[in-house]
């Protein structure tokens, strides 16, 4: 491929895989090494907790990404997440290895990370002509769900031969190879006109006119109809973080970190293969509301069964099975944002939901670890299920979801949008 020829291209996609295979490992050798010292879901759901809420931080990102060196971000980040996973292996050895040391560098590692994608992504305009951008996209893309797929798949078999100490120092020295790649980078600086004084004071205002657009979309949304699939949406996600933090207790007691592994690949090939198959399925002709309640039904139905099966390769079949029409469906709905936004409120309604669904995710770990003390895994992951289950069924029953029309059949006037700035109100379809 021509792309590769570029040799910026070629050393941040190089560093993003290298990147991308650290996250991975990590995230699986983390929750199984809380649970290995612990036993307890209530740590795991504080880990799942710890290591979800830093990514928050990629919505405060865009006023400061623009303002700081893209080169340093990315060696720093490295270099910072190299040195801190050491100190897991140096505990162990020395016998000072805890819990508490193991969820206290967990964060930290996570906030470090977070910065790396977004700063990539602006990265590639920098570095690519124009007509390279949707191949460098789409390649950045592939590496990183094919990654995670593989990685979870390998994770749990690696953690069964090495053990989870070791996998933190062999993510150490990625990341350090991930420095020394980051740092042959040459991308020019974006010209500076103003003072290192104006130019805080200018990040200080963006920031909260960020803080400022940030409710508008909020406001904005849950104002339409398609509120009512975005409440929804928000309780399958916590759904998902509570599963996530029992997880580990149910590989355990289906076989060990080796299952762990491989029920993390399931869900993440069921999420890519429902995303991948989307264009196929047409499923921009049924309406939304009929979509997600069918989709979201069939989901709960697979979540609450693949624990009762007596079978393992069953388990894991259904398993993955329940997070396909997640993946089909999330396709849907960016497209139904961007179909029935009008342009100038896109950026607004996406950090929105963005926010609203993604503070789901640690909220329901929290919970779910929690549950995990008096329930057991088994347990927890059914009434997720079940969670799952209902919220399609209200869909299926809801008037104003029922009637939400086929993705084909919205356009740029089917929301009317207005800012309380713009001194008018916002509708969408009366029911």
């Amino acid at each position: 491929m021509d792309i590769f020829r570029n040799r910026n291209f070629s050393l941040m996609f190089i560093g993003r895989i290298l990147t991308n295979i650290g996250d991975s490992l990590y995230a699986v050798a983390a929750m199984w090494l809380v649970y290995d010292l612990s036993s307890s879901t209530l740590y795991t759901g504080l880990a799942g907790f710890l290591s979800i809420i830093p990514k928050i931080i990629q919505l405060l990102s865009g006023p400061i990404i623009d303002r700081i060196s893209i080169r340093g971000v990315l060696v720093y980040s490295q270099l910072i997440q190299g040195i801190i996973l050491l100190i897991v292996p140096i505990a162990s050895y020395f016998g000072f290895l805890s819990v508490g040391l193991v969820l206290i560098i967990t964060p930290i590692l996570t906030t470090c990370n977070t910065w790396v994608y977004p700063v990539q992504m602006s990265a590639l305009p920098k570095i690519l002509e124009k007509r390279q951008l949707t191949q460098g996209n789409s390649l950045f893309s592939v590496a990183y769900q094919g990654i995670d797929v593989a990685c979870n798949a390998v994770s749990g078999i690696l953690i069964g031969i090495l053990g989870a100490v070791s996998i933190y120092l062999w993510n150490s020295i990625g990341f350090f190879i991930g420095a020394i790649i980051f740092s042959q980078l040459r991308i020019k600086p974006t010209a500076r006109i103003h003072s290192e004084t104006n130019s805080s004071v200018k990040t200080t205002t963006h920031m909260n006119r960020y803080f400022s657009d940030l409710m508008d979309g909020i406001r904005l949304l849950v104002r339409t109809p398609l509120s009512k699939l975005l409440f929804g949406v928000i309780i399958i996600n916590a759904a998902g973080g509570a599963t996530f933090s029992v997880l580990p207790m149910y590989s355990d007691y289906l076989g060990g970190a080796g299952i762990y592994g491989i029920l993390l690949m399931a869900q993440a090939l069921g999420s890519l293969v429902g995303a991948l198959c989307a264009p196929f399925l047409k499923l921009e002709r049924i309406r939304l509301g009929r979509l997600y309640s069918l989709a979201y039904i069939l989901s709960g139905i697979a979540w609450c069964l693949s624990i009762y099966s007596p079978w393992l390769w069953v388990t894991i079949l259904v398993y993955g099975l329940a997070w396909f029409p997640g993946g089909a469906v999330n396709v849907i709905i960016n497209t139904v944002v961007q179909k029935g936004v009008p342009q100038q409120y896109l950026g607004l309604i996406f950090s929105a939901t963005m926010a609203l669904s993604g503070i789901a995710l640690p909220l329901g770990s929290l919970i779910g670890g929690t549950l995990g003390i008096w329930l057991n895994s088994a347990t927890v992951i059914s009434l997720c299920g079940a969670a799952v289950l209902l919220v399609g069924l209200y869909w299926s029953f809801d008037k104003v979801s029922r009637n939400l029309p086929a993705t084909e059949h919205i356009d740029e006037g089917f929301f009317n949008f207005s800012r309380k700035s713009d001194k008018s109100d916002i509708t969408g379809i009366q029911a």
